[in-house]
């Protein structure tokens, strides 16, 4: 019973962050870079730092914490967020080239993968007295390749897609919709992205052990990557400010109220997903297969919902029949794989 809730409240949080890209449609007169760094001010920032905080016994303090970890795993946890940031700056063009469906499919799909994979293998490189690639077991091993066949499965979708589609009727669903180009960008978002998943390996005992609840033991490390991620993702941001002359959008009084609180939606939406998480891990078994695989779980569920999205938003729209199909074979594949670890013990 335990393992259903854990893998619900994954659900859930994966539910969330797959919407987050729903609120921004409602920003005004801000160009992309303006409320992409102020969403990111929640999502990065102050979010996961109220999350963290939830981790602190009493009488304890965050910054205590960080002091006393060795400096090595905090800064590689940082800078493994700095490279995850080139990842979600890349993660929004791909959904530009492809839409929400596809782009995400594709990119988090190799997040999942790689996220899963690379962690243990970078740990065993510099400890390789901890043992870490011992995690990758035959079930979590299977649970990748069942994820990445699903992404693939949804990749021949959108490959159906872009070749019965009219350039018009393309533009319709996608106004930019370019698959080749599209696919390039995911792949690497997707590269990128899955360096979140390698922080949180190095900073999976940033917390303080017993004291702190099992429900919120991996969000200081959250905060510590995501802290990262904001510093690529603000430096872009500002750097285009600057070339496209958009530092005035900051000036807009008059829709300040509006767009904050849709990018404060956003990024809590966003944030979501890795608060549920560290709380959908809590139930399972700590070093066990279904934690191991949970972030995989997580992009999977992600893309899961991202094409649910997409389908509201017509992204599928004029379709064949047989491509629709196709993309429902993939998405039921990628809800298997979460089942992958429970199915072979």
């Amino acid at each position: 019973m335990g393992t259903i809730i854990g893998l619900v409240i994954i659900a859930v949080g994966a539910l969330c962050q797959s919407s987050s890209y729903v609120p921004i449609n409602r920003i005004k007169d801000w160009s992309w870079e303006s409320y992409w760094v102020v969403q990111g001010v929640f999502a990065w920032l102050l979010l996961p730092f109220l999350g963290a905080m939830l981790a602190v016994p009493a009488g304890e303090s965050l910054l205590g914490l960080f002091a006393d970890v060795p400096s090595f795993n905090l800064w590689m946890t940082v800078f493994f967020g700095v490279l995850w940031g080139i990842g979600g700056l890349t993660f929004g063009l791909s959904m530009r080239y492809l839409g929400v469906a596809l782009g995400q499919s594709i990119a988090l799909g190799t997040c999942a993968a790689l996220g899963t994979i690379l962690g243990p293998v970078l740990m065993n490189v510099f400890f390789p007295e901890l043992g870490a690639l011992a995690s990758l077991t035959f079930a979590v091993v299977l649970g990748v390749v069942v994820t990445l066949v699903g992404i693939a499965v949804i990749g021949v979708a959108g490959s159906m897609k872009a070749s019965t589609l009219s350039e018009e009727e393309k533009k319709i669903a996608v106004r930019d919709f370019n698959f080749p180009k599209g696919l390039a960008i995911a792949l690497l978002a997707g590269f990128m992205s899955g360096c979140f998943n390698v922080g949180l390996e190095f900073g999976k005992d940033i917390n303080f052990g017993s004291l702190t609840d099992p429900m919120f033991r991996t969000l200081p490390a959250t905060l510590l990557v995501t802290v990262g991620g904001f510093f690529t993702n603000a430096a872009y941001c500002f750097w285009q400010n600057q070339r496209n002359g958009t530092w005035s959008d900051y000036g807009k009084v008059a829709v300040w109220r509006n767009n904050l609180f849709f990018c404060l939606l956003a990024g809590a939406l966003w944030y979501s997903q890795f608060f549920g998480l560290s709380l959908g891990r809590s139930f399972f078994e700590a070093g066990g297969a279904l934690d191991t695989l949970s972030f995989c779980i997580l992009m999977a569920l992600n893309v899961v919902f991202s094409n649910v999205w997409g389908i509201l938003l017509g992204e599928w729209k004029g379709c064949s029949r047989a491509t629709i199909a196709v993309l429902v074979v993939g998405i039921i594949v990628l809800i298997a794989s979460s089942f992958v670890p429970q199915w072979i013990v």
